[in-house]
C-alpha cells in the first residue's frame, strides 16, 4: 500500500477496501458526517463505504500531485483513525482544498493538527502556493484545527459547494511560523 508520509505518530497512505469498517467509524458518523455533505454523504453502512474506497483508491493513480484522499493511520496501534484529502475545490478547480475527518473517539489528542501540518507542508513540496480549507459555520473543531497549522481566516463565501463558508488560506511562510517548538 502506498504510503505519503509519516508524522512523529501518524501515517498517511492510500486508502484500502478492507479499511471499510474503520472509514465507516468516521465517515458514517453523524458528528462527522454532517460537517461533509454535499463533498460527500453519509454511508449506510460498510458496503457503501467500501464501495467508496473502491472509487477513491481507482481515483488516486489518475490525480497529479498534490490531489488524494488518503487514511490517516494511528503508528503506535496501526488504527485507521481518519481520512485527510487535497483536492480541486468546485466550480472552477482553481484553489486546493485540504480537508481531514477524524473519528470522534480520536478527536482532542492533536492528531488532526499534526496530519494537516504534515499534509500542507508536503502540499507545498509539490509546488502548490496556496491550500485553503473550508469551513462551515459553527464547525468549531475545524476552525481551531485550521487556526493552529497557521491558517488565516479570508472570510466568507459562497463560491465553493454553493454554501456559505469560512474560508481559510494558509501558505509556506504562514505553516513555516506555526510550527511547533521542538
Amino acid at each position: 500500500m502506498p504510503q505519503l508520509l509519516t508524522t512523529d505518530r501518524l501515517l498517511l497512505r492510500d486508502w484500502e477496501p478492507d479499511d471499510a469498517e474503520a472509514a465507516l467509524a468516521v465517515f458514517g458518523d453523524a458528528n462527522v458526517a454532517r460537517w461533509l455533505t454535499p463533498a460527500l454523504t453519509r454511508p449506510a453502512d460498510a458496503e457503501e463505504m467500501r464501495a467508496h474506497l473502491e472509487r477513491w483508491a481507482a481515483e488516486q493513480p489518475k490525480l497529479d500531485p498534490p490531489f488524494g484522499r488518503w487514511a490517516l493511520v494511528r503508528l503506535e496501534d496501526d488504527r485507521v483513525i481518519g481520512g485527510m484529502e487535497l483536492r480541486p475545490l468546485p466550480p472552477h478547480n482553481e484553489d486546493v482544498e485540504i480537508g481531514w475527518q477524524l473519528a470522534p473517539g480520536f478527536w482532542g489528542h492533536g492528531y488532526a493538527t499534526e496530519a494537516a501540518r504534515g499534509l500542507a507542508g508536503w502540499a507545498f513540496s509539490q509546488a502548490t502556493d496556496e491550500v485553503f480549507a473550508v469551513v462551515r459555520p459553527g464547525n468549531e473543531r475545524a476552525t481551531a484545527v485550521a487556526t493552529r497549522i497557521g491558517m488565516q481566516w479570508v472570510g466568507e463565501t459562497d463560491k465553493y459547494y454553493d454554501l456559505v463558508l469560512q474560508a481559510y488560506r494558509l501558505r509556506p511562510s504562514d505553516l513555516a511560523e506555526s510550527a511547533p517548538a521542538r
